[in-house]
């Protein structure tokens, strides 16, 4: 049982005699169990984060070379992830860049600039909205997993409708040890 004890003391020095106060007595008990009842209805009663996730489809592995679309180079960009939070992007396929490839960091100002300006520019070649910017994400063996969710949440960040995480090929690799991201 739990309780708190205000009684005055002995005799503190002097030569006058005091009355002697009685002590009270006050149970905490009640105060303790009220207090562990609150704290179990609180915790029944809260909900804890929920996980967030992004649904991903992917491609069918199924399908032959006849089945699969052919696309223009210039609304094709190439997302390389390398090490140490860097990437690698150019536009066309590796053997033939439209754009010199870039190295960018993730964020408003790396990697979503370059994305939001393409997108513009796709847009706007084609004339078609619905045609827009198709991109192929390749992470390496040397990037991260928080690097590849980096990614696809700036592809939700910049509205990218249509877009693919591919297998990255032997040059693709030799182009990011050449610029230094592949460590």
């Amino acid at each position: 049982m739990a309780e708190l004890d205000t009684s005055g003391g002995g005799k503190k020095g002097g030569g006058k005699v005091r009355t002697k106060k009685m002590s009270t007595r006050v149970d905490l008990t009640a105060m303790v169990d009220l207090a562990f009842l609150l704290i179990t209805f609180f915790m029944l009663t809260t909900t804890l984060s929920k996980p967030q996730a992004m649904d991903l489809a992917m491609p069918d592995k199924e399908k032959t070379d006849e089945q699969q679309l052919t696309i223009a180079d210039n609304r094709t960009m190439t997302i390389l992830l390398g090490s140490g939070n860097r990437l690698e992007w150019y536009m066309g396929l590796v053997d033939k860049q439209l754009t010199p490839p870039t190295v960018e960091g993730y964020g408003k100002n790396g990697i979503r600039k370059a994305i939001l300006d393409k997108s513009k520019e796709v847009v706007g070649i084609t004339g078609d909205p619905k045609k827009g910017l198709i991109v192929l994400i390749k992470p390496s063996d040397k990037s991260n997993y928080r690097n590849l969710v980096d990614i696809l949440d700036e592809m939700k960040i910049s509205n990218v409708q249509t877009y693919a995480i591919v297998d990255i090929s032997d040059p693709e690799i030799e182009l990011l040890t050449r610029d230094g991201i592949y460590k």
